[in-house]
């Protein structure tokens, strides 16, 4: 791994922390291609009410507007999480030359975890997986313990309207 990794990594993981505080799964992605920021997203599934807006399709859509074209060759795909099928797809079908993730994902990945989508295929990408995983985590542990501890106050507060 290189330190622009890092650098951009942890650019992404910011973009995780936005989605989070706005009530959304805190994942993040950023495009790069070079030394530029081509694209960046943050998932926004909840307030826009749409399936598709993950972090790395709301990236990937942002860096083929900047940049012009659909294609994004030359360009690595940063996220603080394991690509699901649909991103991973859609990171296969732009031509993205690399992708960098943070945390495997063991139930949805599709780059190296669950499935590895570009076997079978004439495409070749370069995958690393793993840096600064113990972010990510952090922030989807602590993002998912937020809810845990909501909906417990909530139904704490119901079972005490029954009982006064």
């Amino acid at each position: 791994m290189e330190t622009d990794d890092i650098r951009w990594m942890e650019t992404a993981l910011e973009e995780a922390r936005r989605a989070g505080e706005e009530g959304e799964v805190p994942v993040g992605a950023l495009i790069v291609r070079g030394s530029t920021v081509a694209g960046r997203g943050a998932n926004a599934v909840e307030r826009l009410r749409d399936a598709l807006a993950h972090a790395e399709m709301r990236a990937i859509q942002e860096a083929q507007s900047r940049l012009g074209d659909w294609r994004l060759d030359g360009c690595t795909l940063y996220v603080t999480k394991e690509p699901c099928p649909m991103c991973a797809g859609a990171a296969l079908q732009t031509r993205i030359s690399r992708i960098v993730y943070a945390l495997a994902d063991p139930r949805f990945g599709a780059v190296e975890s669950r499935w590895r989508l570009w076997e079978g295929t004439s495409r070749q990408v370069a995958i690393s997986g793993g840096l600064l995983a113990g972010q990510s985590l952090c922030l989807l542990q602590g993002f998912f313990a937020e809810i845990r501890r909501r909906k417990k106050a909530v139904a704490s507060a119901k079972g005490a309207r029954y009982l006064g």
